[in-house]
């Protein structure tokens, strides 16, 4: 079984991720919603998780910064797979992710069978 935090300022969007992933196989996995990037990084400092999806845009603490975090943060695995989920028509904001540590994107709006590609290969 696999440990997945999903962290976006929707509500609805963390609920379409998980049935996404549900629908895609990972119906096993114990899914952690968090609304931002520092509840999230609370979630992180606590909980050994397998995977991290999350939104790059979020009031308060974003994706970015929460990657950034995450990987300065000792507590935290190195590690540990942080998919980043944008609606960014420009890939700019994903570079800068990717180049904090982020391990692979994921573009809004996504299939099931997208989600079930890049996932896969990071939880199995």
């Amino acid at each position: 079984m696999g440990r997945v935090l999903v962290v976006d300022d929707s509500a609805t969007m963390r609920k379409i991720i998980v049935k996404g992933l549900r629908d895609a196989g990972f119906s096993d996995c114990e899914f952690t919603e968090a609304a931002d990037g520092a509840s999230a990084l609370e979630a992180l400092r606590k909980t050994q998780f397998d995977l991290v999806l999350s939104d790059i845009n979020m009031p308060g603490m974003d994706g970015l910064s929460l990657v950034r975090n995450a990987r300065e943060d000792a507590a935290i695995s190195p590690d540990l797979p942080i998919v980043m989920i944008t609606t960014e028509g420009g890939l700019e904001k994903v570079e800068q992710a990717l180049a904090a540590g982020a391990t692979d994107y994921l573009r809004k709006p996504f299939s099931t069978e997208q989600l079930q590609e890049k996932i896969t290969a990071l939880l199995r």
